[in-house]
């Protein structure tokens, strides 16, 4: 889910302004900081932190015994170079002022008013787990599954190793044409034989091995100006073997005469599918695999009596960079849908202020805001008023499910530097020292836990000439862990 990682990104030069790491913020007290997700998102803010901010430390909590979230359930397995920056997670993690706690949950194994009595400040940053949903007869029939579960499946998120998706049909269908669903469509055209290098699960690996699915319609109700996945997944998909890309031609009426006047990203995109749009061939006789994007189509109803047969679309024309239904109506056949259209984060605490309709935290560039105020409340001047004192979300809980890698970064840096700003003005509440998590009674996977299981991990990798072979049940973890001791 996550794409681009950039190499070296400078840290902001904001916290230089304010005298972090100097002799001026010489408190005696151990600033203790509890982030509430081991993702990107939270090890971004956790780095931020350690740089900026003398005498802090950092419990990072997460509910599943491994690190790392998105980088290691979302980042497709034949993309091993977006996962690099796991390198710099753990450099983080095996800091002496940074503890892992893996396998404990918000909202089950604490609250969040125990977190915030037993730290000074603490980021919320446990990400988008829920899918969006289309509201749309016949969703709910057998053969229809979002992206998130596709991906989880392959990837080996705990709890969809027995998704077992139906994959005897010779078509799919993808409604929704960000790079998520690039990445799901690429995955099941492309050859066993390059999956079985990666670490895409084993049971994922045969179950492809033995797919029948031949052709993948991407499908989206805007059009090629606005297609939202990026270069790099076009390419690959163009490049992708025995796969054969197909256009329609009427999607693309006036698009090449729009392209001097585009953006350099999006004339760079839209200049790759024109030229790949010439150079198709119309040889219906051609064997192989098929990758067939469609525009100007938004899903009114998907048919079929007990599993899908096919979906019934709305063929749309865009104005101003949207979407409006015209009465036109394409009914196209399928055997498995996907819906690929975004994600919501849940609230896992009645004390966090949150916005169920759009799915995330109220918050004001990383502050949580008062449980009274909401995202549209930026009018009151005094922080005291308007902000819960100590309490910040960071990534997808915070901003919503946009954007890449770098994105979130860039956002937890930005966060993890208000924190710092308000420690040192005295925004957050020193008042006396503070003990952290109370972990009598809890069963807890450690750092030391977290690397016994990735040697496993990747000693059943080794032995099928994978990076790794991915544990997916938790008891299994639970007990590698329990034999490594601190």
């Amino acid at each position: 889910m996550f794409r681009k990682i950039a190499p070296f990104v400078r840290l902001p030069k904001l916290a230089q302004s304010y005298g972090y790491g100097s002799a001026s913020s010489s408190s005696s007290i151990q600033r203790r900081i509890c982030i509430v997700g081991a993702g990107p998102a939270g090890f971004y803010a956790a780095q931020y932190i350690l740089k900026h901010l003398d005498n802090s430390h950092i419990d990072i909590v997460e509910k599943l015994p491994v690190p790392f979230g998105l980088v290691r359930f979302g980042v497709a397995p034949d993309h091993p170079e977006v996962k690099n920056v796991i390198n710099t997670f753990t450099k983080t993690a095996e800091n002496s002022r940074v503890r892992f706690l893996g396998n404990l949950s918000l909202g089950k194994d604490f609250t969040l008013a125990e977190l915030r009595e037993r730290y000074h400040a603490v980021v919320l940053t446990y990400g988008a787990e829920k899918d969006n949903t289309l509201a749309i007869p016949n969703e709910t029939l057998s053969n229809v599954l979002s992206a998130r579960e596709f991906v989880a499946w392959y990837n080996g998120l705990p709890g969809f190793e027995k998704l077992n998706p139906d994959l005897s049909g010779s078509t799919l269908t993808l409604l929704g044409q960000g790079n998520v669903a690039v990445d799901v469509a690429r995955i099941v055209l492309s050859s066993a034989d390059d999956l079985k290098k990666t670490d895409i699960t084993e049971y994922a690996l045969e179950a492809l091995s033995k797919s029948n699915i031949k052709t993948v319609h991407l499908v989206g109700r805007r059009g090629p100006l606005e297609a939202a996945f990026t270069i790099k997944e076009l390419r690959e998909m163009l490049k992708l073997g025995n796969c054969r890309t197909t256009w329609r031609p009427d999607d693309f009426h006036h698009v090449e005469e729009s392209i001097p006047n585009l953006p350099r990203p999006r004339k760079r995109i839209t200049e790759l599918m024109v030229k790949s749009l010439s150079e198709q061939t119309t040889d219906a006789e051609q064997s192989g695999k098929h990758f067939l994007p469609i525009f100007y189509r938004s899903p009114l109803s998907i048919i079929g009596q007990g599993k899908v047969e096919a979906v019934e679309y709305a063929v749309n024309k865009v104005a101003d960079g949207r979407a409006f239904a015209t009465d036109q109506r394409e009914t196209i056949p399928t055997e498995l849908v996907c819906r690929s259209i975004g994600y919501r984060a849940i609230s896992v605490d009645n004390h966090i202020n949150f916005d169920e309709q759009k799915g995330r935290v109220n918050n004001a560039s990383g502050r949580v805001l008062k449980r009274t105020l909401t995202g549209s409340d930026q009018t009151i001047d005094d922080i005291e008023d308007k902000y819960e004192p100590g309490l910040y979300a960071s990534g997808w809980l915070a901003t919503g499910p946009t954007g890449v890698i770098l994105t979130t970064m860039n956002n937890s840096f930005g966060v993890a530097d208000l924190l710092c700003r308000d420690f040192h003005n005295n925004s957050v509440r020193m008042n006396g020292s503070r003990p952290g998590l109370e972990l009598t009674g809890k069963s807890y996977v450690s750092w030391k836990g977290w690397k016994a299981i990735g040697s496993e991990e990747e000693r059943r990798g080794a032995a099928k000439g994978k990076p790794r072979e991915k544990l997916t049940c938790i008891k299994t973890m639970l007990e590698i862990a329990s034999n490594a001791t601190d």
